[in-house]
């Protein structure tokens, strides 16, 4: 099992930027696919970004493609997401998760272990 934290959130104006982070534990960090989801209340987890292991692959959704970039640097065991030109639709609870079958990187159900959650909230 991996324990995932995730920070960075907070309040920001629309147009702003925010980066998230998500500290992972264990040896196994480079193993796995990392993403990134979020939430809000009453709907469904939402996929948002995910990274192959290596760096080398990564993949969004089309609400955040060209606004937003996932990373990860394997030394620190760290996946981040950097978000720019945010949006008031933007506003959720965000999640990384890790992954061990890039075909399903976009389903939640293709995920292992979840972090808490870091609140974004993006006003108008």
């Amino acid at each position: 099992q991996v324990q995932l934290v995730e920070s960075g959130g907070g309040l920001v104006q629309a147009g702003g930027s925010l980066r998230l982070s998500c500290a992972a534990s264990g040896r196994t960090f480079s193993s796995y696919h990392m993403g990134w989801f979020r939430q809000v209340p009453g709907k469904e987890r939402e996929f948002i970004a995910a990274i192959r292991w290596s760096g080398g692959n990564t993949y969004y959704s089309e609400s955040v493609k060209g606004r937003f970039t996932i990373s990860r640097d394997n030394a620190k065991n760290t996946v981040y997401l950097q978000m720019n030109d945010l949006k008031p639709e933007d506003t959720a609870v965000y999640y990384c998760a890790n992954n061990l079958k890039w075909g399903l990187v976009y389903s939640p159900s293709g995920y292992d272990d979840w972090g808490q959650g870091t609140q974004v909230t993006v006003s108008s």
